[in-house]
This record gives C-alpha cells, sequence and structure tokens, in this order.
C-alpha cells in the first residue's frame, strides 16, 4: 500500500487514496471489524458520494439507505449499531470520503 496521508481527524487527504484496504485500517484504528453489513453501508455512502458530490449528513444518510436499502435498515439505530457515535461521519470516514458538512 503507497503511503496514504490523513487529516488530523482521520479524514482521507485524497480521496483516490481510498481502497478496500484503506477502509479496514481505518475501521480497525476506530475499533470496528469490517462486516458485510458495514460494507453494504460503505458502498452505499460512496454510491450517495457518486451522484451528489457531498458525504450525508445523517439524517439524509437514514432516508438514503431507507430507499435504496428497505425500511428495516433506513433506521437510525441500525445505522448506530453499524458506525456508533455518528454514523454519517464515520461511515463517510471509513468509505474514504470527506466529513459531512455539517459534523463537528
Amino acid at each position: 500500500m503507497n503511503a496514504v496521508s490523513f487529516d488530523k481527524e482521520g479524514f482521507l487527504r485524497h480521496l483516490d487514496d481510498w481502497s478496500p484496504e484503506v477502509a479496514a485500517l481505518i475501521a480497525e484504528r476506530e475499533g470496528i471489524q469490517l462486516t458485510d453489513a458495514h460494507w453494504e453501508i460503505i458502498e452505499l455512502l460512496r454510491e450517495f458520494y457518486r451522484r451528489f458530490e457531498a458525504s450525508p449528513a445523517n439524517r439524509a444518510l437514514v432516508k438514503f439507505t431507507g430507499i435504496e436499502l428497505g425500511p428495516e435498515k433506513g433506521r437510525s439505530v441500525y445505522l448506530m449499531s453499524l458506525f456508533p457515535g455518528s454514523p454519517a461521519k464515520l461511515g463517510s470516514k471509513i468509505a474514504g470520503l470527506p466529513k459531512p458538512d455539517n459534523c463537528l
């Protein structure tokens, strides 16, 4: 793996540096062992970014997940179980996306 640089919060400086291996490294730093359920949301986050050229806020992520994956997964409780704290912020970080604009 080439040298990958991160900002002070652990987000990638260059989106092109992302790979599944980098995602696993970021997740490990965050204390998360990635499962198929995590990867499903990571791919969804990357798709959101491709469509809208922005990382989603939590509300937008919940809504988009519900539309794309169904109401049982489009719930904050489900997303929080995978990405504790702020699913949009932590999920975006692992997905190699910029920090969502409205996240502290």
